[in-house]
C-alpha cells in the first residue's frame, strides 16, 4: 500500500511558494517554509543547551573543587593556564629537541675525563671534595697558646701553612736549589694556569648541564611508559633539577 501511495505522488503537482508581492514589499522578507526549518531547529538547539545546563547546575556539589579552578585565569571570558616558572632553558631545550639519550650520555663522559684531566695537572681541590681535616696542638698554659707558632712548630716556612698536602719542611727548602726565573716566564705560567682554571670552571659547568638534561630525558623515557604510570608527582622540575615522580613499588622476582 505504501508503494503505491509513493508511485501516486509521483506524478503529483510541484506546488511552489511564492515570493512577497510588491504591494506588500514595506512590511518586509516573507519567510518559506525552509526558512522556518531553520529559524525552528536553531531555536530547539539553544533550548536544548539551556536545559542541559540547567541540569547541570541543579546537580552540581557546592563543595565541588578542581585544581584547574586555581590555575586558570580568565580574561576576555576565556580561560588561560597559569603560567608556571620555567622548566627548560633555551639550551636544554635544544638538546632535547635535536639529540638522543645516548649522546647526551657519551658527551657528559667526555667532559667528565676531561675534568679530571685537568683536575689533576692543576691540583685543583674544589670545596666540595675538599676534606676539612683538624690538627690539634696541645700545650701547657694560657701565654704559651698565645705565643704559638704554626710554622715553627711544623717545622716549615710560614707560606706553606695554607697547604694541606705535600707541606715541605725547612730542611727540603735548604737543600733544593731555586733556580732564577724572570718575571716573564713567571706572568706568562700564571696567565696558563688562570685560562687552565677558566676552561676548567666551563667544562664543569658544561657537565652539570648535561646532567639535568639527560636526567630530564630519562624521567620523560619512564614516563612514557603506560603500563607502570607514577603514583604521583613529588616534586616540580626546575631548570637545575629534573621533576621528581613516585612509583608503586613492585617486588622483584
Amino acid at each position: 500500500m505504501s508503494s503505491f501511495t509513493k508511485a501516486s505522488k509521483a506524478n503529483q503537482r510541484v506546488h511552489k511558494e511564492r515570493h512577497q508581492p510588491e504591494s506588500r514589499k514595506h512590511l518586509g522578507f516573507l519567510e518559506k517554509k525552509r526558512d522556518y526549518k531553520v529559524r525552528a531547529r536553531n531555536y530547539q538547539n539553544k533550548q536544548q543547551k539551556l536545559k542541559r545546563l540547567q541540569q547541570r547546575a541543579l546537580s552540581k556539589n557546592p563543595d565541588e573543587f578542581y585544581f584547574h579552578m586555581i590555575n586558570s585565569t580568565l580574561k576576555n571570558g576565556e580561560h588561560h593556564e597559569k603560567l608556571k616558572g620555567e622548566e627548560f632553558t633555551d639550551a636544554q631545550l635544544k638538546l632535547m629537541q635535536t639529540q638522543d639519550l645516548n649522546y647526551i650520555t657519551m658527551k657528559r663522559n667526555t667532559e667528565s675525563k676531561k675534568i679530571d684531566k685537568l683536575q689533576s695537572n692543576l691540583h685543583f681541590l674544589g670545596a666540595d671534595s675538599a676534606v676539612k681535616n683538624k690538627h690539634i696542638f696541645f700545650v701547657d698554659s694560657k701565654e704559651e697558646a698565645k705565643d704559638f707558632d704554626f710554622a715553627k712548630r711544623l717545622g716549615t716556612h710560614p707560606a706553606m701553612l695554607d697547604r694541606t698536602y705535600n707541606r715541605p719542611r725547612l730542611e727540603t727548602l735548604q737543600d733544593k736549589h731555586l733556580g732564577d726565573v724572570s718575571d716573564d716566564v713567571l706572568e706568562e705560567s700564571r696567565k696558563e694556569m688562570k685560562k687552565s682554571y677558566q676552561e676548567l670552571s666551563k667544562r664543569i659547568a658544561r657537565e652539570r648541564e648535561l646532567a639535568v638534561v639527560g636526567a630530564k630525558m630519562e624521567m620523560k623515557k619512564r614516563l612514557l611508559d603506560r603500563k607502570h604510570p607514577p603514583v604521583k608527582k613529588v616534586k616540580e622540575g626546575t631548570k637545575e633539577s629534573a621533576p621528581v615522580y613516585l612509583w608503586k613499588k613492585e617486588r622483584k622476582r
